[in-house]
């Protein structure tokens, strides 16, 4: 009987110690002298309701953020995900793929969201197929075969937006609201050479506004300040510029304008001026 309590009593002696040591292993290490608390749980500032008889005026307008840009560089970085931050693409291919907290949408179809993409659809339209060389019995490099070479954040150069502008008679403001973003990436043809670029989908934003406040993106001036990836869109912290712009044609600017980047420019430059003075003419008694 002694000796059977004695096994008892040692064999619970050992649990006890596995159980501590594996407790010991799984404790997560604090990197941070304080709990990171703000960013995992910000809540999406909600947009004010607008009636369709208070717009007094509006303009659909689309928008090309260009990531070689040092202000957009935000969206961009790190090209390959860290413990605290993921690019934008990463953060929407995790959203789209793992989370499945949102939705893409057909970018060869239109850009109105008619067409929703299933996860396989989504994930084949975030890849090219190439075709490799592989050697044959003698070693000679004649057996093509046809491989999956997935869309990374260092393959995406640029951001596509259509906004809504309009003037709010009940409030009396010019406001903006972002409908969709599409991130467009560098196009692979089948021999594995660049053939220019693509757009990958496009995604609902008023959706992914609720994902996007949860992610921090780098201040360059403060770290203790980390903002979000909505903070970044809602206080309109980036550079592009027009490209676009509702018109009875349907057609974007470089379709009427010489294919000269600077009478490009100039035409968006145009645009966004035409923008602000409606704003004032409105305010004008």
């Amino acid at each position: 009987m002694i000796m059977k309590l004695a096994r008892l009593t040692l064999l619970a002696t050992i649990l006890i110690t596995v159980v501590g040591i594996s407790n010991t292993q799984a404790q997560k290490i604090l990197d941070k002298p304080w709990i990171k608390e703000n960013t995992p749980t910000r809540r999406v500032i909600p947009y004010t309701h607008v009636r369709e008889a208070d717009v007094m005026w509006h303009k659909r307008v689309w928008r090309e953020i260009d990531l070689r840009e040092k202000i957009n560089h935000p969206l961009y970085y790190p090209i390959t995900p860290i413990k605290d931050r993921k690019s934008l693409f990463d953060v929407l291919k995790y959203s789209i793929t793992e989370e499945k907290t949102l939705k893409a949408y057909d970018a060869s179809i239109d850009d109105e969201f008619t067409v929703p993409l299933t996860i396989a659809e989504a994930i084949g339209k975030m890849g090219d197929s190439i075709t490799i060389m592989m050697e044959d019995q003698f070693g000679d490099p004649t057996i093509p075969q046809i491989t999956y070479e997935p869309i990374e954040s260092i393959d995406i150069v640029k951001y596509r937006l259509k906004e809504d502008w309009f003037f709010d008679n009940e409030r009396s403001i010019m406001d903006v609201r972002i409908m969709g973003i599409c991130p467009f990436a560098t196009a692979i043809a089948e021999d594995g050479s660049v053939k220019g670029i693509k757009p990958i989908f496009w995604i609902y934003f008023p959706e992914a506004r609720y994902v996007l406040a949860n992610y921090d993106v780098f201040n360059r001036q403060n770290d203790a300040e980390r903002r979000t990836f909505e903070d970044i869109f809602w206080k309109r912290m980036f550079n592009s510029y027009i490209y676009k712009v509702s018109n009875v044609y349907d057609r974007e600017i470089i379709e009427y304008k010489e294919n000269n980047p600077i009478e490009l420019l100039y035409e968006a430059d145009r645009i966004k001026d035409d923008i602000f003075k409606m704003e004032h003419d409105l305010w004008h008694f």
